[in-house]
């Protein structure tokens, strides 16, 4: 498969955490830990030098529009159709989804999995929580995991894997080399989520 990355010199491998707003510094220490090698994604260039991308927590319709704002929003389009494994977490979640139910009049998302997300459909900030969830691809220990004015998956294509459920909502899901998250691994020491993202990136780029 080919994951739209220009010839760069660049060894394959390297990933990219979307650094506009939200809770970059968190994925990147992540990122760092399991050895990969990390940049900051600010523009198109920069982009273009990375294998894959963490599209971070925050707030959804300011990503948005800083993406536009910065000429982001269509290479990442293009990058995710060639093939660029991502992964979202809460915010980044909801820019993956193919559809948004309750965005902003003027809220887009970037696209690639076939979903449909409510965003904080578990309430505001003030109704955070966490929760032990059993995800039986990542086998064991549970997965504990936080959820911050995250949103939900209400409906899940054909070709998209459910990962995981809190009270049967939908809350990790997976299709081909996009992986999507409500909750925040980044936050609670949880590394899984983003190996299997590294897995993906290293099957693409051939590392």
């Amino acid at each position: 498969m080919d994951s739209g990355r220009r010839g760069t010199g660049e060894r394959p491998g390297r990933v990219g955490v979307l650094a506009l707003q939200g809770d970059v510094r968190e994925h990147v220490a992540v990122l760092e830990s399991l050895g990969a090698e990390v940049s900051l994604v600010r523009t198109p260039a920069q982009l273009a030098e990375v294998d894959g991308l963490v599209l971070p927590g925050g707030e959804s319709s300011v990503i948005d529009k800083l993406t536009r704002l910065f000429g982001l929003r269509e290479p990442i389009i293009e990058r995710i159709g060639a093939g660029m494994p991502v992964y979202g977490t809460c915010a980044g979640l909801i820019l993956l989804a193919d559809r948004i139910l309750d965005g902003l009049p003027t809220q887009l998302s970037f696209g690639g999995m076939d979903v449909d997300v409510r965003r904080n459909a578990f309430g505001s900030q003030v109704d955070s929580f966490e929760s032990m969830l059993d995800v039986p691809h990542l086998g064991e220990p549970p997965v504990h995991a936080t959820f911050i004015r995250a949103p939900v998956v209400e409906r899940v294509g054909a070709g998209v894997q459910v990962l995981a459920r809190v009270d049967d909502r939908v809350v990790a899901v997976e299709q081909g080399v996009l992986l999507g998250t409500s909750f925040h691994p980044e936050v609670d020491g949880e590394t899984r989520f983003h190996r299997r993202f590294l897995e993906h990136v290293a099957h693409v780029s051939g590392s």
